[in-house]
């Protein structure tokens, strides 16, 4: 009680808190992208059940992983090295060994999973004959809740790790950790619905989305075999493409208008 009276008196430990949170926030965007798209091929009286199951489920997993916070950090610790070596930089630095840490392999798992999953959904989106019995009455592929849960259940745990190790590289101390993923899964769980009915109704929003989670998901596999892309870089790109495809859709709404007055 006196270490958590001393960290709720502490300036320093209130500004590591809102910096986590803002941190948490902006990594918590591509899993309720994610969430979001996929909950939106389910029936629609599944989907708002979808999202709270899937975004309960991420806080659950990073309520555990911060328990197990050592366990965390030893999975940066490589466990498969290649026999061939990699250049390190072009700063004349000597080459390196190619290995592979368990956050390595999951980054890259959901990395490809990501891709996979975006180019597939393009595919239908831009498909103008879709056939099959998956098919519901307006042409979309339908989605099973089982199916949709696993899915987000495994990019859970994939950017849950990315989230807590973020989290352990920020503070050491475990009450701000938690404090900061609970209030921004809280976050995501209030906003979780407004940006699936925003995506839903706003078709090249949906495009637009599908295309951060295929740059999202080539980051992962980039990061895997240790080239770190500036997450700055990343959400720049995403904000710019917002503001353009904002601007387009005030310019086909008031075109819409202009038809409507003439």
């Amino acid at each position: 009680m006196d270490k958590l009276g001393a960290l709720i008196a502490s300036p320093e430990a209130w500004a590591a808190l809102l910096t986590l949170i803002v941190m948490e926030v902006v990594l918590g965007i591509d899993n309720l992208v994610f969430v979001s798209i996929l909950s939106n091929k389910l029936p629609e009286a599944s989907r708002g059940k979808a999202r709270r199951l899937g975004i309960g489920l991420a806080l659950i997993l990073r309520l555990v992983l911060l328990s197990g916070i050592a366990f965390i950090v030893g999975l940066t610790q490589p466990v498969i090295v290649l026999p061939f070596q990699v250049p390190a930089g072009a700063d004349g630095r000597p080459m390196v060994d190619l290995a592979f840490s368990w956050r390595d392999l999951i980054l890259l798992a959901g990395g490809l999973f990501l891709v996979w999953k975006a180019t597939t959904e393009i595919h239908h989106s831009v498909d103008p004959t879709p056939t099959g019995d998956l098919l519901d009455k307006k042409g979309g592929r339908r989605l099973g809740f089982t199916a949709a849960i696993v899915q987000i259940l495994a990019l859970d745990i994939v950017f849950s790790i990315d989230s807590i190790l973020t989290a352990v590289g920020m503070t050491e101390h475990l009450p701000i950790m938690v404090a900061a993923v609970v209030i921004a899964v809280g976050l995501m769980m209030v906003a979780a619905n407004p940006l699936a009915d925003f995506i839903h109704n706003n078709p090249t929003v949906v495009m637009l989305a599908l295309g951060f989670l295929l740059m999202i998901g080539a980051t992962l596999i980039a990061d895997a075999f240790g080239v770190h892309v500036t997450k700055g870089y990343i959400y720049a790109a995403m904000a710019f493409s917002a503001l353009v495809e904002g601007l387009n859709m005030a310019a086909r709404r008031k075109s819409a208008k202009s038809r409507t007055a003439h």
